[in-house]
């Protein structure tokens, strides 16, 4: 019933493409613009994904959505993976945002349709609903007027984000500091993860009575699990818990 993106799709090691229709937004190349890894060894259980359109930026045109859209219906159906990483094959990018340019090129319903396809892959879109109510109306209403951009340091200490990290000279140090926030999630229990997830993001849309309710719902989804029964048994017994995700 209420159900939430944690787990991922089970793939051969190196990174693998999608295959998905011809549209307007490949580079002159035709790479895939989005491509699957899932991680081993003691990452095993971590499964990223990599957007690799450098031509624009990893922009978000037609074939990236599309791609990533595809990708993430098969991540739905896999309980093996327990984190999902999302990671920029382009040094010093991670998502421009909207290809302008190729939405230039839509009709007006092209647009509408290509809007709804961005809100049902990304629930953060809607900063004028969103951002006030992380930040206050006063604030989110001076953001949003003068479309101010905010540095890392910036969007952290107005609770933006969690984590800025310094660059480092492969510019790639927040997908390490991602990694290691994924290495910690990974030996919690997946199905409560993926319930507290779901209770955390119904219930920031409803009163506290209603989201008191869902974490109920949640929780009463939980109690028949194994991993619960093993989550008590490792505390009494002074032990790591070994989650199975059942």
């Amino acid at each position: 019933m209420l159900r939430a993106l944690t787990s991922a799709l089970r793939l051969p090691r190196p990174w693998r493409p999608l295959r998905t229709r011809s549209c307007a937004s490949h580079g002159a190349t035709g790479d895939p613009e989005i491509q699957v890894r899932a991680l081993t060894g003691r990452d095993q259980g971590i499964t990223e994904i990599l957007m690799n359109r450098p031509s624009a930026r990893n922009a978000l045109g037609n074939i990236l959505v599309s791609e990533l859209l595809e990708a993430l219906a098969q991540l739905r159906e896999d309980q093996q993976v327990r984190v999902l990483l999302f990671r920029s094959g382009v040094k010093g990018v991670f998502c421009a945002g909207a290809d302008l340019k190729e939405r230039e090129q839509m009709s007006e319903a092209e647009v509408g349709i290509f809007v709804q396809r961005l809100r049902g892959l990304m629930n953060e879109i809607g900063g004028t609903q969103r951002l006030p109510r992380c930040l206050g109306v006063a604030l989110a209403k001076e953001l949003i007027f003068t479309g101010r951009r905010l540095s890392g340091a910036q969007a952290q200490a107005l609770g933006l984000v969690n984590h800025a990290v310094s660059q480092n000279e492969e510019g790639n140090a927040a997908y390490h500091r991602a990694r290691e926030l994924a290495q910690e999630i990974l030996p919690q229990a997946p199905i409560a993860v993926r319930l507290g997830k779901a209770a955390i993001d119904r219930g920031m849309e409803v009163d506290i009575s209603s989201g008191m309710a869902i974490e109920g719902i949640c929780y009463a989804q939980n109690i028949p699990t194994q991993d619960r029964l093993e989550g008590m048994a490792a505390f009494r017994e002074k032990r790591p818990p070994r989650f199975v995700g059942k």
